[in-house]
């Protein structure tokens, strides 16, 4: 079994990380007060008695703990965003500008920091936890832009002498709550069109991911961001209340939600009484689709970046890789070729290329994929066990091949490292299986024919479509999906829009003199 080369060294480190608490992890950042365990309300930390562990994924060993907070607390963070939003919705567009690309310039600055911070609590290794928080800078350096490009109309009424304009607002409070998956990431893409608008937030960040939005937010108090403009509540066990309390609150004027498609049709439900604005990404079922005219190195390559990164644990991940059968055996071989030379484990090893899971429930789920996957025929080419030599949230990349419509695969989100291959015949026929799922959020094909990139874009049923690529997430391009993917987008010019309303002035008489 491929890894067992490196089971001495990884070993040592579990058993020496199991022993890690608070001042370990403080130990660890070049600036301790990045390291908080207190909620942020009203621009002051906030704590009561009762509180939640974190852990570390990748040797469960105990982080720290915040404050399980609930109503009463959400009650507070609501009434200061509510009060900071009367005096900052009167910003300029560039004062506002000027504060992203400080939390920008200061967010770069403390990478290392703010990447151990996400390896500690989210498990990917040090690499990868760099390149999301450059990703997450991104966003503030991006809506420091459009800050001041909240462009209005001008336009001509039927009525004779009429003119109206129309102006874009800040839309007010908004509750932001995000996943673990991405703690970092998640909250600028939020928060920095928010703030870019004019808006206040109320965040509520993932209990298994609290201490890099928390991070994130005292490096914001640190640039000068006004109290109240970003409170942070932290909860474990008061998740439900919580969120009926953002969804429901007349105060709160938009909601922004990444995670699970249930919850977001709960919250879609609790926010009705209220008609506030929503904006919800949600879960996945992305097909890859490998033509048989790809270039298939490339097309291995952009599987790997795609399926894996996160172990797996991404919205717009691979679920479903369909390969057309003239190529599917080379394909198949060359990817497990690839698959079989990852390095898993903990991610502040150098040679680590991929961590653990989140927790228990998500190996479960990646187990009871494979298992149901080999049951109805499914073939191992590599993988398909757990790493328990290298911890228990540990799942050794996998690679199954046979892959077929009856498969749990096929139709539920695996949010794991495993790479399912499905073979096709025909385009007709792939394009009926991609577009099976009630999910739409990414996709992506791979192919040298210009005509037939276009014409399978444009028939997949998904917010996003990725072409002779695995990499779609970017700033300058919206991020979203359609069907129970939900609805909103997130980054490019069109971001800040759920942030604000149109408002339209309309002038009589103009000109009726003359």
């Amino acid at each position: 079994m491929f890894f067992a080369r490196k089971l001495s060294t990884r070993t040592a480190w579990s058993i020496l990380c199991r022993n890690m608490s608070t001042t370990n992890v403080k130990n660890r950042l070049k600036h301790h007060n990045l390291f908080r365990e207190t909620a942020i309300i009203n621009g002051k930390d906030y704590s009561i008695p009762e509180t939640f562990a974190v852990y570390d994924p990748a040797t469960k060993a105990l982080l720290g703990e915040c404050p399980d907070l609930g109503v009463e607390a959400v009650d507070e963070a609501i009434a200061g965003a509510s009060t900071a939003f009367t005096s900052f919705r009167r910003t300029s567009p560039v004062e506002r500008a000027a504060l992203l690309r400080r939390w920008h310039e200061i967010v770069m600055d403390s990478i290392d920091d703010l990447a151990t911070l996400i390896t500690f609590e989210n498990g990917k290794p040090f690499a990868e936890a760099k390149g999301e928080i450059a990703y997450s800078a991104s966003f503030l350096d991006w809506f420091s832009g459009e800050a001041t490009r909240a462009y209005g109309d001008v336009l001509s009424p039927s009525v004779a002498h009429n003119r109206a304009i129309t102006i874009k607002q800040p839309i007010g409070v908004c509750g932001i709550i995000t996943p673990w998956n991405f703690p970092a990431a998640m909250i600028t893409r939020k928060i920095a069109a928010a703030i870019a608008a004019g808006c206040t937030v109320v965040v509520k960040p993932d209990s298994e991911t609290p201490y890099t939005a928390l991070a994130m937010a005292k490096l914001a108090e640190m640039i000068g961001m006004p109290p109240g403009v970003i409170n942070v509540i932290t909860t474990k066990t008061h998740l439900a209340e919580v969120g009926k309390k953002l969804c429901s609150d007349e105060r709160v004027k938009k909601v922004s939600f990444t995670g699970s498609t249930n919850i977001g049709k709960l919250l879609m439900e609790q926010s009705s009484s209220t008609l506030k604005k929503l904006s919800f990404e949600l879960g996945g079922n992305a097909p890859f689709i490998v033509f048989p005219d790809a270039n298939i190195e490339e097309a291995v390559a952009a599987a790997i970046n795609c399926k894996f990164r996160g172990s797996g644990q991404t919205c717009v991940c691979a679920n479903r890789i369909f390969v057309h059968e003239d190529i599917y055996d080379e394909f198949s071989t060359l990817l497990t070729e690839k698959v079989s030379k990852f390095s898993v484990g903990n991610g502040f090893l150098s040679e680590t290329t991929y961590g653990p899971l989140i927790h228990d429930r998500a190996l479960a789920k990646v187990e009871g994929h494979v298992n149901d996957a080999v049951a109805k025929g499914g073939k191992i080419a590599v993988g398909g066990v757990r790493a328990t030599e290298v911890g228990e949230n540990f799942y050794m990349p996998t690679v199954i091949t046979n892959a077929t419509q009856d498969m749990r695969i096929a139709t539920e989100e695996t949010f794991g490292p495993v790479a399912a291959l499905f073979k096709f015949s025909t385009e007709a026929e792939v394009i009926g299986w991609a577009n099976s799922v009630d999910v739409g959020l990414a996709s992506y094909v791979l192919t040298t024919d210009i005509n037939r990139a276009f014409r399978v874009a444009e028939q997949l049923d998904f917010g996003m479509v990725g072409v002779n690529t695995g990499l779609i997430s970017d700033c300058a391009v919206p991020f979203g999906g359609v069907k129970f993917s939900g609805f909103g987008r997130e980054g490019s010019k069109y971001g800040m829009d759920e942030y604000m309303t149109v408002k339209a002035i309309t002038f009589g008489g103009i000109g009726a003199r003359y």
